[in-house]
């Protein structure tokens, strides 16, 4: 079927947001939504927290457990998954610049990782603080996504729709708007799971929220990345690519957590400030 180019949108922004020819400094669109992403989700983060009346003084440092692994992770998953002969020649090429290939299940593994320190330093309920990080970590993974669109990466398969994207960076066929189909999942997650939060958490139990948000949103990761570009070679050779893959794990663990969320049942200490809890409860 022929593509009619003059149905189609025409893409090729400029990557760069500003430029300051004096020092020589650019600020990319990528980082900018990426930092915007995290401020976003950190101030929302501190609502819920304040909300359920579990702030306390070391919740500020739960930032740094989550940014640093989770770069760290989806630098680290990036060159396992997709490129391990260049990591096993040159790992140090994780923490060095050009600071190119950033692999989502990797980010989510190395949060996973960090807040589970942070939980058993500062003594709090692993799965009561991931339900809300679960929430917030959406918002990161919405403008991440439209930093990618920016970036005319992470591209669609070619699609003739009315809302198909050319990629003029990239050629002059229209395509499949992934990164755009995520970003628009991943708001709507949001916001189910957030009017979720307000207006059911007392009644659910602990996993809840983190369950069912690893089960919707790999499974809708999963649905889309049969729109998508291979992003390497040899997942050509693959019956599922490699983003598939490693959704289905993901969502699989969130599926037991929903179930084992209700057989818990709701948390009965949710509506009271730490100190008054069991001695045991934020272990």
């Amino acid at each position: 079927m022929p593509f009619h180019v003059h149905a189609h949108i025409f893409w090729n922004p400029d990557t760069i947001l500003f430029h300051l020819p004096n020092i020589g400094v650019s600020l990319y669109w990528y980082g900018f939504l990426w930092a915007l992403g995290l401020i976003l989700s950190r101030q929302i983060g501190k609502f819920i927290f304040l909300r359920d009346k579990r702030y306390m003084e070391s919740l500020p440092t739960l930032f740094f457990y989550i940014v640093i692994p989770a770069v760290l992770g989806a630098r680290l998953g990036h060159f396992l998954f997709y490129d391990p002969a260049i990591f096993l020649s040159s790992p140090l090429k994780i923490i060095t610049p050009p600071f190119s290939g950033m692999a989502s299940h990797g980010g989510v593994a190395g949060i996973i990782i960090g807040v589970l320190a942070f939980c058993r330093i500062h003594r709090w309920n692993y799965l009561w603080v991931m339900d809300r990080l679960a929430i917030v970590a959406l918002i990161p993974g919405v403008t991440i996504r439209l930093g990618n669109l920016v970036n005319s990466e992470i591209i669609g398969k070619p699609a003739d729709l009315p809302w198909s994207f050319i990629f003029a960076q990239v050629d002059f066929i229209p395509r499949h708007p992934a990164q755009l189909y995520e970003a628009i999942a991943y708001s709507t997650l949001f916001f189910v799971f957030f009017w979720l939060w307000k207006t059911q958490s007392k009644k659910l139990g602990n996993g809840f929220f983190l369950g069912g948000i690893l089960a919707t949103l790999w499974s809708v990761r999963f649905a889309i990345e049969f729109v998508k570009e291979n992003q390497v070679p040899f997942e050509e050779q693959l019956p599922l690519n490699m983003g598939q893959l490693l959704s289905i794990p993901f969502a699989l663990l969130g599926l037991w957590l929903i179930h084992y969320s209700f057989r818990k049942g709701p948390d009965p200490y949710h509506s009271l400030i730490p100190s008054r809890a069991p001695a045991n409860y934020l272990s």
